[in-house]
């Protein structure tokens, strides 16, 4: 029998896991809203969605709030993708069988499945996920790799693609993979009408880069607060200090004074320091290679990375590799990177 949207290009079915989070599930599911239908008017005329729980219950989400009217698991060859949304993680609580073994039946079906957030969570318990690339959120890496060590996490990119498995480390991300599929499916204006309503400027692709955070204990002024997140966002395309300053509106000199109040350091040697930082980090926690990482961290070569490295760590990029390798992970924290000011000329 033929459900009542067949016509619709793109038809998605979302799995609400309990507690599950709200900002990727809104993303997501925005996106096709504003892509189904002309103007702002929310027909499901291009896009078709529906919300599932396993006894049609209302999903509560991690903040509280309900979404309702939901359904009980559909027949997964209704839809083009089936979407999965995780919550909060706690391993106490009971696994929702009847979610999982729905997963497995829409894998068996082939229908793509779609993890968002820790939704990828359950596309391993239900065993789908063995000797592929799963992508999470570097916020859940340590989480995943303790409770699922033979999964291979990727937290350095947005989302990855693989065909009939679609991983997403959630966020905000979850608009980006939604204008994706929009643009697979629909054509890129639709995508790009989507994204201009949510005020995002336009798609980035899976490999982008995740943000990566960086957590200060006292940086006070705003100032120096408003650099660190632009510099945050250039990890890889070093800005110069003037460059810097132009996009604060202020001047050179007065940004360097800035920073060596706040953080006794000058915007120069603390940009070197943060981008090292972040190549430690991708050292530890991706497969990437040195000359890779060191391209990701806006070096030159790889010559160049493994000098500044050294200086900063005291030991070489291939050595900090071998080391993680070996299980001896205490050097970073998987969650934060620590930037430490050091009193120094730069």
């Amino acid at each position: 029998m033929s459900h009542p949207h067949e016509g619709a290009p793109l038809s998605i079915g979302f799995v609400l896991l309990r507690r599950f989070t709200m900002l990727p599930f809104a993303a997501f599911v925005d996106c096709l809203r504003l892509a189904a239908d002309e103007g702002d008017r929310s027909r499901q005329l291009r896009c078709h969605w529906v919300f599932m729980t396993s006894a049609g219950q209302d999903a509560i989400s991690s903040c509280g709030a309900a979404v309702t009217p939901c359904t009980p698991f559909r027949e997964p060859a209704e839809f083009d993708y089936i979407v999965v949304i995780g919550g909060v993680q706690d391993e106490h609580d009971a696994v929702d069988e009847t979610a999982i073994a729905y997963l497995r039946r829409t894998a068996d079906a082939g229908v793509p499945l779609v993890g968002l957030c820790t939704g990828v969570f359950a596309l391993i318990q239900a065993g789908l996920m063995n000797g592929r690339r799963c992508c999470v959120s570097w916020y859940h890496h340590g989480d995943l790799t303790r409770r699922f060590p033979d999964i291979e996490p990727v937290a350095d990119r947005l989302f990855i693609d693989d065909g009939h498995l679609l991983t997403c480390a959630g966020g905000i991300a979850s608009a980006d993979l939604a204008a994706h599929l929009v643009e697979r499916h629909l054509g890129k204006a639709w995508a790009m009408k989507s994204l201009h309503i949510m005020l995002i400027d336009e798609a980035r692709r899976g490999e982008h880069p995740q943000p990566q955070p960086v957590v200060f204990d006292k940086v006070e002024d705003r100032l120096v607060r408003r650099a660190i997140a632009i510099l945050e966002q250039h990890l890889g395309e070093p800005l110069g200090v003037d460059a810097l300053a132009e996009r604060l509106g202020t001047s050179r000199r007065n940004l360097e004074r800035r920073f060596r109040e706040a953080l006794g350091i000058g915007p120069r040697k603390f940009a070197r320091d943060l981008r090292l930082r972040y190549g430690l980090w991708l050292l530890h926690y991706t497969a990437k290679s040195i000359t890779e990482i060191g391209e990701r961290c806006g070096f030159a070569d790889t010559a160049h990375f493994s000098r500044h490295f050294r200086d900063a760590f005291g030991a070489t990029p291939s050595a900090v590799r071998k080391s993680a390798g070996e299980g001896n992970g205490d050097a970073v924290d998987p969650f934060f990177l620590h930037i430490e000011a050091r009193p120094a000329s730069g």
